[in-house]
């Protein structure tokens, strides 16, 4: 019998306080060990991604950080592997100044298609999603989660309207309920409805359906732009 189901006030409460609390304990268990693996991982792709840079003329740092928000609208440093120029930010304002169509597109996804930006190593590490596996640096120091929504730029707070403090509510993820339901083929707005809904209905069950769906995602390579 499911016990929430006769408890009523304070008692219901503290039964939905205490389920949460034992989910996001469960969490954060699973997110050291799967990160300490990550981390081991870690050290023979950044050799290769840094071999492969090098050998294209490349030797600036193969690591990108950038201030991202997270749980509670705190800002962190987020890392990845570098796919872009190393002035990306410079590059991106200055496309977007001269081209009014690449205007409209970014202000629509926050992203752009056919991004100019992006390198030759930096297209191949992105289809493969290998880009992302600086992030269990963040997951072991526990500014994301290995599932979550994705963590967002101070810039574009404002872009998400009333849909901010709704997300912010969880950590943000490796991946999650946006990365596996469409990823770069969906609008920001699109973007923001997933992600409202997985804050509001995370869970252990949402958890392992978007776990075992990114795999899936992962050998598709389906948004991975």
């Amino acid at each position: 019998m499911d016990n929430s189901k006769i408890l009523t006030g304070d008692s219901y409460m503290t039964f939905i306080k205490a389920k949460k609390a034992i989910y996001l304990l469960c969490k954060r268990i699973i997110d050291i060990i799967i990160s300490l693996v990550g981390l081991i991982l870690l050290l023979p792709v950044t050799i290769i991604v840094k071999i492969a840079y090098m050998c294209t003329g490349d030797f600036n740092s193969i690591f990108f950080t950038q201030d991202r928000i997270g749980k509670d609208g705190k800002i962190f440093k987020f890392y990845k592997f570098r796919s872009m120029v190393p002035n990306a930010d410079e590059v991106l304002f200055k496309k977007l100044a001269e081209d009014e169509k690449l205007r409209e597109e970014y202000s629509m996804n926050k992203k752009l298609k056919n991004d100019p930006r992006i390198t030759k190593i930096g297209r191949i590490i992105r289809k493969s999603s290998i880009d992302e596996m600086p992030q269990f640096i963040n997951i072991f120091l526990g500014d994301m989660s290995l599932i979550g929504n994705r963590p967002y730029l101070p810039r574009e707070k404002k872009d998400m309207g009333k849909a901010y403090d709704t997300i912010l509510r969880t950590k943000p993820g490796l991946t999650g309920y946006w990365q596996t339901s469409g990823r770069s083929d969906l609008s920001f707005k699109k973007r923001l409805e997933l992600e409202k809904y997985y804050s509001e209905h995370s869970g252990f069950k949402l958890d392992i359906k978007i776990f075992f769906k990114t795999f899936k995602v992962l050998l598709s390579g389906k948004g991975a732009d």
